[in-house]
């Protein structure tokens, strides 16, 4: 049997058995980075596990932690109730708040994990304070930070602007944004109208301290709780300085200064998601250093009409960078699709604009960053449910968001 074959059968399996039984998929992931790895695909150890994501680990510890020292001091329950008042206490308008802030995040130029980490931990306390369903307003966070990515200042937009640039094609900035924005715009829409009215059963939390009523008085230490919070904002999105670490820094000052109330807000970093998007990582980097995930975007290249290799290329690349970097797998894809460009009547602009949707509107995925940013933060509900809700919306993207992507910006303009 091919490398490719066990390395995706290997994956699939993992998939199936971790949602099935209770088993983290990390576990099973770093076992199977190792075993294939070293019997199948011939790596060293270094290799194998040199896709650690330790960015993403210090990411997701960073601003789970400052947030649960932020959560027991009252300090989001100050946030959540402005957030109230600047809607007039109209809660459903709250979700379509943070698609947009997101949205204006990442068109100026924010990286779009970024974008998120500083929104959903207020979101998941949003939900959780007023009954809003969890999985919509988290998805619908992601997707505004989506629907903003491609604007000719924001990370992604410039990578395939750039990428693009390099070639004989020409696709207009204007029409990438745009196709990037309608496109999430239509998701969050059905997404909103799907699941606003649908919540999970609640669940007992754990709230050491007295963080469980905001003082009606702001306290120093929620005073300082804020001021870090704009440090944090200030220094990622003006300086692009790493979120992560800033996270960390700013939540151990806190935690010197108020020890006894904060002595356990270390439990409130999600070592499950942790774990579980860590080893995923780690499994997807092994195959993409190996080549595997290049070949398979070769295979489906040379398959079939341009228009029906077109839309193979918009599944492949929603169903692999559900699970790995969407910046890795935009990287790879685009200059695999120019040859079928340059040989054929497709539209440049629409394949182009359509990879790129395809790439990213799956990072609702729990294995992706935003997606474990949303796991790792919602509260009030059952985890093991929320990750198998979160796991069926992503499903369906990848099975829904491709052929909108095809339809809208390929089929019209072949």
């Amino acid at each position: 049997m091919s490398p490719e074959l066990i390395s995706v059968g290997a994956l699939l399996v993992m998939f199936v058995v971790g949602t099935v039984l209770p088993i983290n998929i990390g576990i099973l992931a770093f076992v199977a980075s190792f075993t294939i790895g070293t019997a199948s695909l011939g790596l060293t150890e270094e290799e194998i596990f040199e896709g650690f994501p330790v960015g993403l680990f210090i990411t997701i510890v960073g601003v789970t932690y400052l947030f649960a020292i932020a959560r027991r001091n009252g300090t989001v329950d100050l946030l959540v109730a402005a957030g109230v008042r600047l809607v007039r206490g109209r809660v459903s308008l709250i979700p379509w708040v943070l698609f947009l802030l997101a949205g204006v995040l990442t068109a100026l130029g924010t990286f779009t994990p970024a974008a998120v980490a500083i929104l959903v931990p207020i979101a998941m306390n949003f939900a959780f304070r007023y009954g809003i369903n969890p999985l919509m307003t988290g998805m619908l966070v992601i997707s505004g930070a989506h629907a903003g990515a491609f604007s000719p200042l924001a990370v992604s937009g410039a990578l395939v602007l750039g990428m693009v640039r390099d070639t004989d094609l020409s696709v207009a900035p204007a029409t990438l944004f745009f196709a990037s924005f309608a496109v999430n715009v239509l998701l969050s829409v059905i997404t909103f109208a799907a699941l606003r009215n649908r919540t999970l059963p609640p669940v007992a939390e754990e709230e050491s301290g007295d963080s469980a009523t905001a003082s009606a008085r702001l306290t120093w230490h929620q005073g300082l709780t804020l001021a870090s919070l704009a440090v944090l904002v200030v220094g990622a999105l003006g300086f692009q300085l790493e979120i992560g670490v800033l996270a960390l820094a700013a939540g151990a000052v806190l935690a010197l200064l108020d020890t006894r109330r904060q002595e356990k807000a270390v439990d409130g970093i999600s070592w499950h998601t942790l774990l579980l998007v860590a080893g995923m990582m780690t499994y997807i980097a092994m195959l993409e250093h190996a080549g595997i995930i290049d070949k398979i975007s070769e295979h489906a290249a040379g398959f079939g009409t341009p228009l029906v290799v077109a839309l193979l290329l918009c599944f492949t690349v929603a169903v692999t960078s559900a699970f790995a970097s969407s910046t890795a797998i935009l990287t790879a894809i685009i200059p695999i699709a120019v040859p079928l460009l340059l040989s054929s009547h497709l539209n440049a602009a629409g394949l182009i604009a359509a990879l790129a949707v395809s790439t990213t509107i799956v990072d609702v995925s729990p294995f992706s960053t935003n997606g474990a940013l949303v796991l790792s933060n919602v509260r009030g509900v059952d985890r093991g449910r929320f990750y198998r809700q979160i796991i069926g919306y992503t499903c369906g993207i990848v099975g829904f968001g491709p052929m909108v992507a095809w339809g809208a910006l390929v089929l019209p303009w072949s």
